[in-house]
């Protein structure tokens, strides 16, 4: 298998295990009545479900590696498909779950984003934008660094990169780090008012350093 076709495999999979996830978000929501997760007590669910539904996110994570790994020939072809993998399956978790749940109504909606390590928040767009960067990211990485003159980005923009990932960290979690406690129900309790736009747009700038410096290389190159 070619590496365009290996590319379109990765993503098939990662569109239908969205699509799973979509499904089991819209029951689990709607058994719980929390469809849209924007409103008081956000995870009301007992500690015994929060724990199963951290184990699911966990097993999303190792499903999502173990398709990269199995599509890539080297560390970093294994690295870009689990970016794309990642990013498409991120995407389209949305798109299925918009028409499945009637949520989100617009892409400026709250949502749980993540549970591990703490509660994650942030409007639609936000995740589905890091998501489209992981996707470029990884097909450059994976269409282009498989031999010895790979396309691979220095340590600076590495280290930008990294900058911005904790920021964005910083932008998801920032009200469940400053929670009095960090135990179920206080975190349940935490309800975001305002998303630092400003500072997750230099987060997303930041990000943007392997991707522009590889087409940077790329364009040279041809």
């Amino acid at each position: 298998m070619n590496d365009p076709r290996r590319w379109t495999a990765v993503v098939i999979y990662a569109v239908a295990m969205a699509l799973l996830e979509s499904a089991a978000v819209t029951y689990l929501r709607t058994l719980i009545g929390r469809v849209d997760p924007y409103q008081p007590n956000s995870l009301p669910a007992p500690a015994w479900l929060m724990r199963i539904e951290i184990s699911r996110e966990a097993a999303t994570l190792v499903m999502l590696g173990a398709v990269a790994w199995l599509a890539g020939r080297n560390w970093r072809a294994r690295l870009g498909y689990f970016l794309v993998a990642f990013g498409a399956w991120d995407i389209f978790y949305y798109v299925f779950l918009a028409p499945m749940s009637g949520w989100p109504r617009s892409a400026l909606d709250w949502d749980v984003l993540f549970l591990i390590p703490l509660p994650w928040w942030g409007p639609v767009l936000a995740p589905v934008c890091i998501a489209a960067l992981m996707v470029v990211c990884g097909t450059l990485i994976a269409q282009f660094g498989k031999d010895e003159a790979a396309l691979w980005p220095g340590r600076v923009s590495w280290a930008l990169a990294a900058a911005g990932v904790t920021a964005a960290l910083y932008v998801f979690m920032g009200d469940a780090l400053h929670a009095p406690e960090w135990t179920a129900e206080a975190l349940a309790k935490v309800l975001p008012i305002a998303f630092n736009w400003p500072l997750f747009a230099v987060a997303l700038g930041l990000m943007s350093a392997p991707i522009v410096e590889m087409g940077w290389r790329l364009g040279i190159r041809r």
